[in-house]
């Protein structure tokens, strides 16, 4: 066994049963009173058909309307992550730049983007911005000149291509404020990197790019994972805000179905669960990514 490997001993103390105990009964408890003591009739068999639903018409099964919204919310977060990683990469780097001029520049953005609620920052963006630079960079004309068979393969990566404008801009969005939260996990990683790591990469004839790219940047990878995992939970957390630009996903149906069927609590529970396993099955492969870099280190 390598003498650098840190063996974690994990009991399981009667005190710890106790706790686990009482949070169950606690748990029981509110379901019981959820079930019993609100005057309301619960009518979960509604529920199903907006998950997966069967068409007598075509005889074949279709998804319903909260597994479309999960779809939604899963292409807007993967879209937008990959967006607001590549901004808060860039901002990152310029925060801890010798040039002044790109301090300034990634400060201001940070600086901005963290101190304007998401909700005003979606309005903006949608009503002010985003219609100009739709109408400059011709979305619509672009859509309406696709072939059907295009159309229905970039459907597949960023839904229903007559919303394309809407759902665009809110990845924009969601990507410029998400990624001022990155670019300071960014800056605070390569910041933690001792000082004496540039020192030797600079005796060893390295240029700052390549002491940057071979030497600073994966050691400060590990200590960012952690943050990153949080964050990019947050992106898919925080997509459901887009919802008020009529942007359909999971939220935003949920919306929709509340409003036709007035059952409130077994559908915003059901989206709550829908949530809780989306998020917990990213902090599962964050968590093992991690320990298979921890594993790797040196």
């Amino acid at each position: 066994m390598n003498s650098k490997t840190t063996q974690r001993t994990l009991k399981f103390t009667l005190l710890d049963a106790a706790i686990l105990a009482a949070l169950a009964g606690l748990f029981g408890y509110v379901i019981y009173k959820a079930a019993t003591g609100l005057n309301y009739h619960w009518k979960w068999e509604v529920i199903p058909q907006y998950l997966l639903r069967f068409d007598t018409d075509t005889q074949s099964w279709h998804l319903g309307l909260l597994t479309q919204g999960l779809i939604t919310t899963l292409r807007l977060s993967l879209w937008s992550t990959i967006f607001a990683t590549v901004v808060g990469v860039i901002m990152g780097l310029f925060r801890v730049s010798p040039s002044l001029f790109k301090r300034q520049v990634a400060t201001t953005y940070v600086g901005l983007i963290r101190n304007t609620p998401p909700l005003v920052l979606i309005f903006i963006f949608y009503f002010f911005i985003g219609d100009q630079i739709m109408a400059a960079l011709h979305v619509d004309d672009f859509v309406y000149s696709l072939s059907d068979e295009t159309k229905t393969f970039m459907g597949f990566f960023f839904g229903p291509m007559n919303r394309f404008p809407q759902f665009l801009s809110a990845v924009i969005t969601l990507a410029l404020f998400e990624g001022a939260y990155i670019a300071e996990i960014v800056r605070a990683g390569i910041e933690s990197i001792e000082t004496g790591q540039w020192e030797a990469s600079t005796a060893l004839g390295m240029s700052r790019f390549k002491c940057m790219s071979y030497v600073i940047l994966p050691q400060a990878m590990q200590r960012m994972l952690p943050a990153f995992a949080g964050q990019f939970i947050s992106i898919i957390k925080d997509s459901a805000i887009v919802s008020v630009i009529s942007i359909q996903e999971l939220t935003f149906q949920a919306q929709q179905i509340m409003t036709t069927t007035y059952r409130s609590f077994e559908i915003w529970t059901t989206v709550l669960i829908m949530y809780f396993i989306l998020t917990f099955l990213c902090s599962l492969i964050v968590r093992k990514l991690e320990l298979t870099l921890r594993r790797n280190s040196p």
